[in-house]
């Protein structure tokens, strides 16, 4: 994933790599992910519960030596700026700026963005970022008014209360109050007529062109960034007669619902420590849920949940229960949440489905029955497989032939979107079984492509295999690169994957004797196998850092010379051996005689 986001960001911002060298060199992940996972030193290493999966015991460790992180429980990995996109769900560009600011090196990474790029693009490039930060400040003098305005309505507070928040709750998600009137942003912002208050949604224009305010005597919940950053609002009426309900911020450059759930920058560390996210309709659901304990909650913007949100979740956890109203409504947002969610399946994701009855919604739920009994309900939630069986079947008896037809002609397109290979297999059985079919009847009929094989993450502790003289030798090398030498290049004889890792790490670390593997690993990713790749980062760290690298280096290095002289020396006696030794020349007599001592050795 670094790798494919770096050569798009290379090739549209010309950053040079000898800059993302130098960052990974003078970063230390430790610092980096201590603030966001507090870790206690266990030996040469850090260690801490995973922050990608659920686990009761630590199997997170992070090395000062090396700088990356490994998981020898979910197999998660990676440096800094991996840790920066997987953990905080930042764009690769991001996490390079974020890392940049934290050892001073922003300004060297501007300055040679703008020595690389093209002058239009340059243009380009500031002038969108400075509609990013103005629309940023723009949003956020808003959220700062509307809290301010809720203190100040006795009617919004009331309504509140009603609902059973409590004002820490407010200040948790940080809710405010738009007030009723036309024009009251007028008083925030004295270029009420500036296009930017457009484009930040917050101000409408008429077909009369008269602007005036979208926001108007409405409950106001900022929605956040990955980074807590007011992105946009959703406001809620507080009298029932009014319409829409709910309204939402228009899509904006910082702002796309189909790609942002409200309320996860609050619920981030609720969901891991939970081991679930809890995914709802409405704003109001997920704060009355948190105002009862149950804060990880997060809802959709007024969309069906989409694949983009399955993938933010699935890195916070790998359980989702879905929530919605016992309604008709209700039940018809769960199907397409469930049909959105079939691309971004992984079989170690659980994904669950509850309904309540049909006179509550989340919120009424919690207030009238707490938070037992709401998660007693959520343990008895439908696992999706179970769910998608039941909605095919609902109205389908499945007596006659007629029935089945219709029954695998409603399955085919389901099937064919998931490509998680041990659900898809597990489902396929069951659809054949209820359809009275064999598997094979059923993927001959419905010429399904066959269950991917690709061996899935196991969440299982992995086991250590021996490895390679080749790979120690690379080990070595990874771990004191000043002792790189043009003539070990020659180690590689072939063009296996080990032979081309062999090679690319010599170069990295001829042209990078001083840095540290994590930085050496960066150069490597692009030219070797991404399976091998990952097993070299998970040998590199059970390293022990107490070994005497230069002589496990010169061990390895020996062993691996002899072993291509070996190679060699069969190679000219094979030669020689089809010539009468008389016919021997005085060298290859020499040749011969000396390839006998070394043997004999």
């Amino acid at each position: 994933m670094e790798r494919k986001l770096l050569f798009l960001f290379i090739l549209t911002h010309m950053i040079p790599e000898s800059f993302i060298q130098e960052l990974l060199n003078r970063v230390d992940i430790v610092d980096v992910v201590d603030k966001s996972v507090p870790l206690k030193k266990a030996g040469a290493n850090y260690s801490a519960c995973c922050p990608f999966h659920n686990e009761k015991s630590p199997s997170f460790t992070v090395s000062p030596t090396k700088q990356f992180y490994h998981c020898f429980g979910c197999g998660a990995h990676g440096t800094a700026i991996g840790f920066l996109m997987e953990y905080a769900g930042l764009s690769f560009i991001e996490a390079i700026n974020d890392l940049a600011k934290t050892v001073g090196m922003l300004e060297q990474l501007q300055r040679v963005s703008l020595q690389e790029s093209t002058p239009a693009s340059r243009e380009a490039d500031a002038q969108n970022k400075n509609i990013k930060l103005g629309l940023q400040e723009t949003l956020q003098q808003a959220a700062n008014y509307y809290k301010a305005e809720l203190k100040k309505s006795e009617r919004a507070i009331e309504y509140l209360k009603g609902r059973g928040l409590s004002g820490v709750i407010a200040a948790k998600f940080q809710i405010g109050y738009a007030p009723a009137g036309w024009q009251n942003l007028q008083s925030v912002f004295t270029h009420y007529e500036d296009e930017a208050l457009t484009t930040a949604g917050l101000v409408v224009t008429n077909e009369q062109g008269k602007r005036y305010d979208r926001f108007r005597d409405r409950i106001m919940f900022p929605i956040h960034d990955q980074k807590g950053q007011v992105i946009g609002f959703g406001g809620r009426v507080i009298n029932n007669e009014d319409t829409p309900k709910y309204y939402n911020s228009p899509e904006t450059p910082l702002f796309q619902k189909g790609h942002e759930l409200y309320g996860l920058f609050v619920a981030r560390r609720a969901i891991r420590d939970a081991g679930r996210a809890l995914v709802v309709e409405g704003y109001m659901d997920v704060v009355a849920l948190a105002q009862y304990g149950i804060e990880y909650a997060v809802a959709a913007l007024g969309t069906a949940t989409t694949p983009f949100h399955i993938t933010k979740l699935m890195r916070q956890t790998d359980e989702i229960v879905f929530c919605f109203d016992g309604d008709n409504a209700g039940r018809t947002a769960a199907w397409r949440a469930a049909m959105n969610a079939l691309p971004a399946l992984t079989d170690g994701l659980k994904l669950r489905f509850l309904f309540l009855p049909k006179e509550h919604d989340p919120d009424s739920y919690v207030r009238e029955f707490g938070k037992e009994k709401f998660e007693l309900e959520m343990q008895s939630a439908m696992p999706l497989s179970q769910y998608i069986v039941q909605h095919l079947s609902e109205e389908n008896p499945l007596n006659a032939q007629e029935d089945k037809v219709k029954f695998l002609n409603d399955a085919e397109p389901i099937l064919r979107q998931i490509v998680a290979p041990r659900f898809s297999l597990m489902l396929r059985k069951r659809i054949a079984e209820l359809a009275d079919v064999t598997d094979a009847e059923m993927q001959s009929l419905l010429k399904l492509p066959a269950p991917n094989k690709v061996p899935v993450k196991s969440t299982q502790r992995q086991s250590r295999a021996p490895i390679s003289l080749k790979k120690r030798f690379v080990l070595m090398l990874l771990m004191q690169p000043s002792l790189a030498k043009t003539e070990y290049l020659a180690f590689a004889q072939g063009f296996s994957e080990e032979d081309n890792l062999l090679k690319a790490t010599v170069n990295a670390a001829l042209t990078q004797p001083e840095s540290k593997p994590a930085a050496l690993l960066h150069t490597i990713e692009p030219h070797i196998d991404t399976r091998l790749l990952h097993e070299v980062q998970r040998e590199l760290h059970l390293l022990d850092d107490s070994l005497d690298f230069a002589l496990e280096f010169e061990g390895a290095r020996t062993q691996i010379a002899d072993m291509v002289q070996q190679r060699q020396d069969g190679g000219i006696l094979d030669a020689l051996k089809e010539k009468p030794f008389n016919t021997l020349t005085v060298e290859e007599r020499e040749m011969l005689a000396g390839m006998t001592v070394r043997k004999n050795r």
